[in-house]
């Protein structure tokens, strides 16, 4: 039992706080919500996260060493500690390694932002507004109360299926119970939403960021999105409010303290500790530049067709065009007498139709083809025998949504190995700074950046502007640049 519910806590602080909230109960002061008591920390909870910090960093790329940015967050944390019903609590605070925008806490004080978020933020007030939610989360013992209630969950499951015989009242039983343990994490992201706007108000930020950085969030999200098309099931059961509910209750929340304009948004200095970061993939994964991925350690590059929106993970490189096509790359090693059409038939592949591995030629190397079928998936799968490894495109579509076929073919001939000079070249992409020119506008400084796409819309939402917006002159703005 014990070993059920430290397996549900881990997955509970895990989560993320991602794109999230709802209304709620009454009026209540942010901070005089939390439970008075001192400044300590149990046994339990201090155990709890110094086990995980190491697997934590470990999953996301490690964390990101960089001086300025580090000495920036953790002087927002102290403000915001010093703000709290705990003053005198420690909290550590970790940039992580990792191009995506996310922030979680673990219990015993161990709060985790990425650099990809930090990349997004425009100034202090934003990054505060996500660092108090999350601190809110630790102060008020979130994750070991969902643990407690997952576990509940869990055992009521259980009960349903073990013991009801009428499968239709088993599936009601299980239903409510997934609903029951979603509104109990909604209602905590609505408590640390209250506490975490109302310690950022007292620690002197700016209590609109928190409405601020929500609708950049929503926007990168949809910027990120391959078809822009929600899944309405998926965020019903979401154990986050939706963000328009959310984005409400925020503002609700900083009216108690004035209105939008108090409180210090601190952009430029903010904007200085993160000049330089990097954005994006980390350069020992590879870069994603458009449509071409690039890899200078393993000296190998292609290209994807154009319907195809590519993004780097630390286990494939990974491609989506709609809902119902995708693919795959990765590569593993092979015996030296292993040829790739062997490779194919040595049974890793569900589904392959007889007859359909071909050996192909990409450039100077040998490479094969095949066919694969599994429940409503047609597969088209590829490799290439380069030294030791075989490198593999696995694509895939449902109801003939795709020319998989075409698709892997155009892009096995486009693998190839990268010269030298093309490695030297590759640097990763970073932050850089810029003030703008009495002339300059989005159309004159979104060309500026490199190795993105769909350069003006990106331009507008790192720098927090709007449609049809422009910065005016004698404003300091982010590109991406290399």
């Amino acid at each position: 039992m014990r070993g059920t519910v430290l397996a549900l806590l881990i997955a509970a602080t895990l989560g993320g706080c991602q794109l999230a909230p709802s209304g709620g109960p009454a009026r209540v002061d942010p901070v005089a919500a939390l439970p008075q008591r001192a400044p300590t920390v149990s046994p339990a909870e201090s155990a709890i996260g110094a086990r995980e910090h190491t697997r934590v960093i470990a999953q996301y790329g490690g964390a990101y060493g960089d001086p300025d940015a580090q000495r920036e967050t953790e002087g927002i944390v102290q403000r915001l500690v010093k703000a709290s019903d705990e003053p005198g609590r420690s909290f550590k605070v970790t940039i992580l390694n990792s191009p995506v925008a996310n922030a979680f806490a673990l219990p015993g004080g161990y709060i985790y932002v990425t650099r990809g978020l930090l990349a997004l933020a425009d100034d202090r007030a934003e990054v505060a507004a996500v660092l108090a939610h999350e601190m809110a989360h630790v102060l008020a013992r979130h994750a070991i109360a969902r643990a407690q209630k997952a576990q509940t969950s869990e055992l009521v499951e259980r009960v349903a299926a073990d013991v009801l015989s009428d499968s239709q009242a088993g599936q009601s039983a299980r239903i409510n119970s997934r609903m029951t343990l979603a509104q109990f994490s909604r209602e905590q992201e609505v408590e640390a939403d209250r506490i975490g706007v109302g310690i950022s108000g007292r620690a002197g930020f700016d209590p609109f960021a928190a409405s601020r950085f929500l609708d950049k969030l929503q926007r990168y999200a949809d910027f990120r999105s391959a078809t822009g098309e929600k899944d309405d099931a998926q965020n019903f059961l979401s154990s986050h409010p939706a963000a328009l509910e959310r984005r409400a209750l925020v503002i609700k929340e900083a009216r108690q303290f004035g209105a939008p304009g108090i409180g210090e948004q601190g952009r430029i200095p903010y904007l200085r500790a993160i000049d330089g970061i990097i954005y994006g993939d980390d350069p020992s994964e590879g870069f994603v530049r458009g449509r071409e991925f690039l890899h200078p350690r393993l000296a190998i590059g292609f290209r994807v067709p154009p319907e195809y929106r590519l993004e780097n993970t630390r286990e494939a490189v990974l491609a989506a065009a709609g809902h119902d096509t995708a693919m795959r790359f990765d590569g593993v090693k092979l015996d030296e007498d292993l040829t790739p059409e062997a490779y194919l038939a040595s049974g890793w592949i569900n589904g392959l139709q007889e007859g359909s591995i071909e050996r192909v030629e990409v450039g100077d190397m040998h490479a094969a083809t095949a066919s694969a079928v599994a429940g409503d998936w047609a597969f088209r799968i590829g490799a290439i025998r380069l030294g030791t490894s075989v490198y593999r495109f696995i694509f895939a579509e449902r109801g003939g949504a795709g020319d998989i076929d075409a698709a892997l073919n155009q892009t096995m001939s486009s693998f190839r190995r990268l010269a030298p000079a093309e490695v030297a070249r590759l640097r990763p992409l970073r932050i850089d700074l810029l003030v703008t020119g009495p002339r300059d506008t989005v159309a004159s400084l979104a060309p500026r950046m490199k190795g993105v796409e769909r350069q003006a819309e990106l331009f507008r939402l790192i720098n927090g502007l709007g449609a049809g917006e422009e910065p005016g002159p004698g404003k300091m703005v982010k590109i991406i640049t290399d």
